[in-house]
């Protein structure tokens, strides 16, 4: 190759790196948009949350978290925190359980059975039910209780 052909690699190759440079921030542009487009609709909900009454706190004190939590989002971003996380603190609560009950704690935390209720009403149930079934020969083997 002569020299020539090496400076118009070189000068496409540059170009490229340009380009991607430019494309990457444009792309970086996006997204934080989109993350300022998210936090505004999300103080939009909270307040109107607030103002309806259904924040279980004070108006005053609703609102002023609102606009707090979207003044942080906008500075750093607003992260409600890891979802594996929050999965992984729900699985170790059932860790000190014994054997079955372990297995049915970690069953209703993957979201199997029922779930009634609210931090707001007090707490949230969550309801698995297991049903066996017994086989003639099992049941009449077993002792009925009545000796």
């Amino acid at each position: 190759m002569n020299n020539h052909c090496i400076q118009s690699w070189r000068a496409a190759g540059s170009l490229f790196v340009v380009l991607g440079v430019a494309l990457g921030s444009t792309s970086a542009l996006a997204a934080d948009k989109t993350a300022t487009a998210n936090a505004q609709a999300r103080y939009q909900q909270e307040r109107a949350a607030c103002l309806s009454g259904q924040s279980n706190q004070d108006r005053a004190t609703c609102l002023q978290e609102a606009g707090a939590a979207f003044a942080q989002a906008k500075r750093e971003g607003l992260n409600d925190g890891p979802a594996a996380q929050y999965q992984n603190n729900a699985l170790q609560r059932c860790e000190a359980l014994p054997g079955d009950d372990r297995q049915a704690c970690v069953a209703r935390m993957q979201g199997q059975g029922t779930t009634t209720g609210s931090v707001a009403t007090g707490g949230i149930y969550r309801e698995l039910v297991t049903r066996e079934i017994v086989s003639p020969s099992t049941a009449a083997s077993g002792s009925s209780g009545l000796d």
